[in-house]
């Protein structure tokens, strides 16, 4: 039953009132949903004023039936006077219909990469952060393989207000950058490596056993969670 602070579709249910708990509407998830049921969640929170919808892990195929979706709907509603954007990250598996960019990002979270593979957590990271409002520099491809490549971005890092980094492998990046800064780490180990990395574990187990303080680690390839903890680090930190 839908009330003011919900509303039930039947295959879901969309919590109206996370915005006012959090200070973040509620976020669809598009893994496993069909693209009929996406877009009907989608319409939904657009129906009811809502906009700068984030969508994570929403495949190509979902995200072009979105885009027709939402386009058929405008035209039977208001005779397509009014145009749903959907903006959309192939790499990240990311997408924001009715993003409205803020005009004064806050605040410094820097991502920080070991490899060019890890990519899409590094955009779904920086999406989901840009979307709440933060201010995201990213550093990409500076692996403990070739550390002089850290070293040298070494003042960019120091000047975050929160770091995320993002490592598969063995994952010893968050701990190198731990034991360079003062500000919190957010580390978040990937999926990427060869056989014995066991698709992410061996990252996952590393980085718990940071002997870096002030690292703390969210799951495997979630870039988003990483993100939504630094945008609160971030922005209870940054001064009015």
């Amino acid at each position: 039953m839908s009330d003011d602070r919900t509303l039930e579709l039947g295959y879901a249910n969309i919590d109206l009132d996370r915005t006012g708990r959090t200070g973040m509407q509620e976020v669809v998830y598009c893994g496993h949903k069909t693209p009929e049921q996406t877009a009907g969640i989608v319409e939904s929170m657009l129906g009811r004023g809502l906009d700068t919808i984030l969508l994570t892990r929403i495949s190509e195929e979902c995200a072009g039936y979105l885009v027709r979706s939402i386009d058929a709907s405008m035209d039977a509603d208001d005779g397509g006077t009014h145009a749903h954007t959907l903006y959309y990250d192939r790499d990240a598996c990311i997408g924001v219909v009715d993003w409205h960019r803020s005009e004064a990002p806050v605040g410094n979270i820097t991502i920080v990469s070991a490899g060019t593979s890890d990519m899409p957590v590094v955009r779904e990271a920086a999406v989901t952060a840009e979307v709440m409002g933060n201010r995201v520099h990213v550093i990409n491809d500076v692996g403990v393989a070739g550390i002089h490549r850290l070293l040298s971005r070494e003042e960019e890092i120091r000047s975050a207000r929160v770091l995320i980094v993002v490592a598969g492998m063995e994952g010893a990046l968050a701990s190198v950058v731990g034991g360079l800064v003062s500000c919190p780490v957010i580390a978040v180990p990937t999926s990427v490596g060869y056989g014995a990395s066991f698709g992410g574990i061996s990252a996952l187990l590393s980085m718990l056993n940071s002997c870096a303080a002030g690292v703390s680690v969210v799951n495997i390839d979630n870039g988003f969670g990483a993100a939504v903890t630094a945008s609160r680090i971030n922005q209870m930190t940054t001064p009015d």
